[in-house]
């Protein structure tokens, strides 16, 4: 069952995090410890999403002229309830305002060297659901295209859960009332093609949903 779900939404900075789950870093393997990583990732490897990607509620996502194809990746958005700044992970979660489900939309791009501003950023690129309370415990994160499951993740996997991906995040940057963490990405996304019906549902959090429309005609 879906806990009752409240306003307001989030309204901050969105900070998305990548190499956060296990499978990713299984994935990569032994490519982590050759140029440019050296290493796997010792702290958050974040990445930003502008408020002008918000598309609360979901709706339509306009894909850019020429790009028929985009990766749709469901994830937990951790949203902050108020000034967090070298937080401890014991208190973590104080700080938390509640989950909401996301939709990270991305133009697929090769290069993982450069910042994905282009691909990431675009007007409307975050379809994110309504503000739950946060709940205990692992949750499952599903995808479906067309009402078809398209794969996900367990928040079991994460590699900082949400109170230590708080702490270490918060310990060099201040996190405000409003702001976003995106707890993590699976590995290779689905892709959602023009025209496609895109859902994120979380199990005890919420859904949101969007369609792929073309930008030419929006």
């Amino acid at each position: 069952m879906l806990q009752e779900q409240f306003r307001p939404t989030a309204s901050g900075a969105v900070y998305g995090v990548i190499l956060n789950l296990r499978p990713q870093l299984q994935a990569l393997g032994p490519a982590l410890d050759k140029p440019p990583y050296g290493k796997p990732p010792q702290a958050p490897v974040l990445y930003i999403k502008p408020p002008n990607t918000y598309l609360p509620g979901g709706g339509e996502v306009y894909a850019p002229e020429g790009v028929e194809a985009l990766e749709m990746g469901a994830c937990l958005a951790i949203v902050i309830g108020r000034t967090a700044t070298r937080v401890a992970e014991a208190q973590a979660l104080d700080h938390v305002l509640g989950y909401a489900p996301a939709i990270d939309v991305c133009v697929a791009h090769e290069s993982l060297h450069r910042p994905a501003i282009r691909q990431r950023c675009r007007d409307g690129f975050l379809p994110l659901g309504a503000v739950a309370a946060p709940v205990s415990g692992a949750v499952d994160v599903r995808v479906k295209i067309n009402g078809k499951d398209a794969g996900g993740f367990s928040t079991a996997d994460l590699v900082r859960p949400v109170a230590r991906l708080i702490a270490d995040v918060t310990d060099f940057m201040t996190l405000h009332a409003g702001d976003v963490l995106l707890a993590g990405l699976p590995p290779d996304g689905p892709q959602a093609r023009l025209g496609d019906r895109v859902e994120a549902r979380i199990e005890g959090v919420g859904v949101v949903g969007c369609v792929l429309t073309p930008e030419a005609f929006a």
